[in-house]
């Protein structure tokens, strides 16, 4: 079945993310612009994707519990699992890669953990905005062993992707995909990096505030509305080589 989709959202638990980025919220105003499915990928962790998985079964919007993992290089990757048992055994695993910086909200912001109906359980203590001591050459892998999905972020962007930061992608790093902005010219990149000539591509908002969100437009094939289904998706294609 075709579905809109966005794989890449951020809620107000990522330091960057603004307040109004509850679950309840981002997960409705998806379903006002028209999306089937859409992903939760805070930074480096999974944390509020319980209570948007939640709140997506009310809405009728199939929500991906995800993270935006940050490389030991300062790439990012937007990893992807099937229910949130598998997501959670991730998060604490990354948790525990982390560096003990405590988060001042006051500089980077808050990085509140909500239930489904927004109230405040509890906010983050450690920075989430920094650096895992997993490798990009690692990922896929680690991924796979919980049970999911990944790909690198925003490869188009002068910072934070594995272009700017590492000038290249390549076949042992194991992905199946990649994510574009929505200003790429999806032609000049498979031109310019023959290796991802067949992979999948998506086209993801990365949202941070609720305006942030775009409107139904990109869609992805899959055999059902659900994130064990964009997972199947994204690990049955081509190895990129």
């Amino acid at each position: 079945m075709k579905c809109f989709y966005d794989f890449h959202i951020h809620s107000c638990l990522s330091p960057c993310g603004d307040r109004n980025m509850t679950p309840h919220d981002l997960v409705n105003m998806a379903k006002l612009l028209g999306l089937d499915v859409i992903a939760l990928t805070d930074h480096n962790t999974c944390l509020n994707c319980p209570a948007a998985v939640k709140v997506g079964q009310s809405a009728d919007i199939a929500v991906v519990p995800g993270m935006e993992l940050c490389t030991c290089e300062e790439v990012h990757v937007i990893c992807l699992f099937p229910d949130i048992a598998a997501s959670g055994a991730f998060s604490e695993h990354i948790l525990s890669t982390l560096p003990k910086v405590v988060n001042r909200p006051d500089i980077f912001g808050e990085q509140l953990i909500m239930d489904e109906q927004d109230n405040v359980i509890c906010e983050h203590e450690l920075l989430l905005a920094t650096a895992s001591t997993v490798s990009v050459s690692n990922v896929a892998r680690l991924v796979r062993e919980f049970g999911g999905a990944c790909f690198p972020a925003h490869i188009d962007r002068t910072s934070y992707s594995v272009i700017s930061n590492l000038g290249m992608l390549t076949p042992d790093m194991g992905f199946t995909a990649v994510e574009l902005t929505e200003n790429a010219d999806i032609d000049e990149w498979r031109q310019r990096y023959p290796i991802i000539k067949n992979a999948g591509i998506f086209i993801d908002s990365d949202a941070h505030y609720l305006e942030n969100m775009k409107e139904a437009k990109y869609t992805v094939e899959l055999r059902e509305r659900s994130a064990a289904a964009v997972v199947e998706y994204i690990n049955s294609l081509e190895l990129m080589k």
